[in-house]
């Protein structure tokens, strides 16, 4: 499966973020592709929203399945999370992309074509580390479902 990464902000190289990242995305044998997006500064509000929206968007295959992440979607445990991507792989899924808003949100045109919209709790995570835990959530998705004994329940 192709994992494509999209997010608004750009990461700078030579950070703790940037390393865990490369680590974790050498790590999981999928493929791992980060599209990083320049924020819209001049933009607020509901305009804001839709231009990043369209960013996100924009380099998305078709048929990928597309995961929101927003403060508001469904948790779901490590082992949960591993067999959902499991179940898409099997039903003939060959993307998977994951959505990584600007601060104010995702755009309603992003959450009405999530298959997923996930959360990884109520708490506000800065983008960046947002994307290492998810990162490292999907290198821990491959080892569950390789059998490999880096997840302990």
């Amino acid at each position: 499966m192709h994992i494509i990464l999209s997010a608004i902000g750009k990461l700078k190289k030579n950070t703790p973020e940037y390393e865990l990242i490369t680590e974790y995305t050498k790590r999981t044998k999928w493929p791992i592709e980060i599209k990083e997006y320049e924020e819209k500064k001049a933009l607020s509000g509901e305009a804001l929203k839709n231009a990043e929206a369209d960013l996100l968007l924009s380099n998305i295959p078709e048929k990928a399945k597309l995961v929101v992440l927003d403060e508001h979607g469904e948790t779901l445990s490590s082992r949960e999370f591993a067999e959902k991507l499991r179940t898409w792989q099997n039903n003939g899924s060959d993307t998977l992309a994951f959505l990584i808003g600007g601060a104010d949100g995702h755009g309603q045109k992003v959450k009405d074509k999530a298959n997923l919209t996930l959360s990884f709790g109520r708490m506000t995570l800065p983008h960046f580390l947002m994307r290492v835990v998810l990162v490292e959530q999907i290198y821990r998705a491959k080892t569950i479902l390789d059998g490999h004994p880096y997840h302990r329940d």
